[in-house]
């Protein structure tokens, strides 16, 4: 599968995953074909990117994860010398 746009990916993917995923995924898979992996391994490594900034619901398709605000609101303290 040599995807070119979102359009071009399977059916189920477009069913489950939002436009935004399926950006990520489409990048993702491109991005490891073009390094030589093949379309099994690309898959793994798209789906992985995807799982990164989203999560399945409880109505099977996928959803953005909630930011911790912990991991994006720390804040940078000196060692005071």
């Amino acid at each position: 599968m040599a995807d070119k746009t979102i359009n071009e990916l399977p059916g189920e993917i477009r069913e489950q995953l939002p436009e935004h995923a399926q950006q990520i995924f489409l990048a993702a898979f491109n991005a490891a074909q073009s390094n030589g992996s093949n379309e099994e391994g690309a898959r793994e490594i798209a789906w992985n990117s995807v799982k990164n900034e989203y999560e399945p619901g409880s109505d099977g398709k996928w959803q953005r994860k909630a930011e911790d605000t912990a991991i994006h609101n720390k804040a940078v303290t000196s060692g005071g010398n």
